[in-house]
């Protein structure tokens, strides 16, 4: 029994879209912040005074440097475009008092900070 031939061309299915796969953490935190967010880890000063007085944590005032430790990939704008953050991972930086979200990721203290509350990059 013979074949017979035909003129078909074999159908080529559609190429499959590869999902975008979630941008893995380039950092020890363990987290990447979305959009213009950053994650900063507090830079605790001193629990004694010059004199040996020992403040309790109640007393002490929230911190208001520290350390980059994970930025977003930045605001988007309304045509679609990404504007980038202006600091980068290891960036010393002043920030608002009470411009914060307090997170904690495997026992450590960390602040997921707005770009936009962060005051200035120290040197």
């Amino acid at each position: 029994m013979k074949k017979k031939k035909t003129n078909k061309k074999p159908v080529k299915s559609a190429p499959k879209k590869a999902k975008k796969a979630a941008p893995k953490p380039q950092n020890n935190a363990g987290m990447t912040p979305l959009g213009d967010r950053v994650l900063v880890k507090p830079q605790v000063g001193e629990t004694t005074t010059a004199f040996g007085i020992i403040i309790p944590d109640t007393a002490k005032e929230k911190p208001e440097t520290g350390v980059v430790v994970a930025v977003g990939p930045g605001k988007k704008t309304d045509n679609g475009s990404v504007v980038p953050v202006g600091v980068k991972v290891g960036d010393k930086v002043m920030f608002s008092k009470y411009g914060f979200d307090e997170v904690k990721v495997a026992g450590v203290e960390y602040y997921l900070i707005s770009e936009a509350n962060i005051l200035a990059i120290l040197n």
